[in-house]
């Protein structure tokens, strides 16, 4: 036959029954159904006091309650929430103790629970992280050691164009330098924004983004117009692996704020999308908190850099015991009166070759080794390590 289930309800009903009877002492009947004396002694208290309905489980939570979060600190967490909806405890604690520094604030977990019970986190499904593979990103020290620079997803106006945002950060400070709504991702609309964010800032050591255009090509080192130009002006082009936009993460999370704070409703036009951007900018430096600056504002880690822009990029000088070479239409050198292919890209520009065996060069485009020369049969093999 099957076991016969009682609720707890049922066991406090036959403890006051036999209780009531007088067939048991108070000892004798908590041992038999496994209770203190003192919850025996409740529970015929409860029934006395409120018949049958005084033996149902109670919760054990305390009627006060003195470091309970008081309600004037909840109206402003939530507050701040629905004018913030990205913002989560740390931002929303770290803003609100600067407004207010005399009162009381919770820890960001009791702020979060404030948050959850008022509905306004949404469970979000946690990514697997993909291990970095071979790449080495230089080290960030200080401000302008290195810039990251992507065009964030493209996305449509309500004038049917397209928007496609160019944004330009310092890595140290996550400064938002650049935040330019370009019709299409070209060589020149990049160009004008880095000639913008150069004169307003000065040059970085090093500028790290992703291998699609304008930024990289399908030429020799991967060298594209644009890092030609980085190159001109002492700037190391960084580029991450391909397929693996977790080598910028930093970038790539900053994209994800912007879309969700500057893109949402979309704006008109291409003017108005500007200005929304604009805006954006200054509330991202300057009044939103960063968790990975404890909770300051990139404003304050920020600072320009001493290197200026020149009114024309120097020019390449190699060691004196090279080759130099000037790359000619349509992407040639000439060596002993042959013609060598090297890239479109660098027409115009002085190459060196660094001498390295019998026969056998190093070219050198800048910081950078482009190819290995074999002069006896005039062939170019590309060589992917970057000095």
């Amino acid at each position: 036959m099957p076991w016969r289930e009682r609720l707890p309800m049922d066991e406090r009903v036959h403890f006051l029954s036999e209780y009531r009877r007088d067939g048991y002492s108070m000892t004798e009947l908590c041992d038999r159904y496994g209770v203190s004396r003192k919850t025996g002694y409740k529970w015929v208290a409860r029934y006395e006091r409120d018949g049958a309905p005084g033996l149902a489980t109670r919760s054990s939570r305390p009627h006060t309650s003195p470091q309970a979060t008081g309600s004037q600190v909840v109206a402003a967490i939530v507050a701040e929430r629905k004018r913030h909806p990205t913002w989560g405890g740390k931002k929303i604690v770290a803003v609100l103790r600067l407004r207010h520094p005399r009162w009381a604030w919770p820890a960001v977990s009791t702020a979060n629970d404030v948050l959850k019970r008022h509905h306004l986190v949404r469970a979000r499904r946690r990514r697997r992280r993909v291990p970095a593979r071979g790449y080495q990103p230089h080290p960030v020290t200080a401000p302008n050691d290195v810039w990251t620079v992507d065009f964030k997803g493209q996305f449509r106006l309500h004038d049917g164009l397209l928007c496609y945002p160019l944004t330009i950060c310092d890595a140290f400070s996550r400064y938002l330098l650049l935040c330019r709504a370009l019709p299409a991702p070209t060589t020149a609309g990049a160009r004008a924004g880095f000639q913008e964010a150069f004169a307003r800032y000065g040059l970085p050591r090093v500028i790290r983004s992703d291998n699609g255009e304008p930024f990289a090509a399908a030429a020799l080192a991967r060298l594209s117009r644009l890092s030609v130009w980085w190159i001109r002006l002492g700037i190391y082009p960084e580029l991450i692996d391909p397929a693996s936009p977790q080598q910028n993460g930093a970038h790539e999370r900053m994209h994800r704020t912007l879309k969700a704070e500057a893109t949402r409703p979309v704006a008109p036009h291409l003017g108005a999308q500007q200005r929304r951007f604009t805006q954006y900018l200054r509330h991202y430096n300057h009044e939103r908190p960063h968790e990975a600056l404890g909770q300051r504002f990139p404003a304050t880690r920020y600072r320009p850099s001493p290197r200026s822009l020149p009114r024309h990029a120097p020019p390449m000088t190699y060691p004196g015991h090279w080759e130099m070479r000037r790359v000619c239409a349509p992407g040639i050198m000439w060596w002993a009166s042959r013609r060598v292919s090297v890239s479109t890209v660098l027409i115009g520009e002085a190459i060196g070759l660094e001498p390295i065996d019998d026969g056998e060069w190093m070219l050198h485009f800048g910081p950078l080794r482009l190819a290995r020369f074999d002069e006896r049969r005039s062939r170019l093999t590309p060589v992917g390590a970057r000095t």
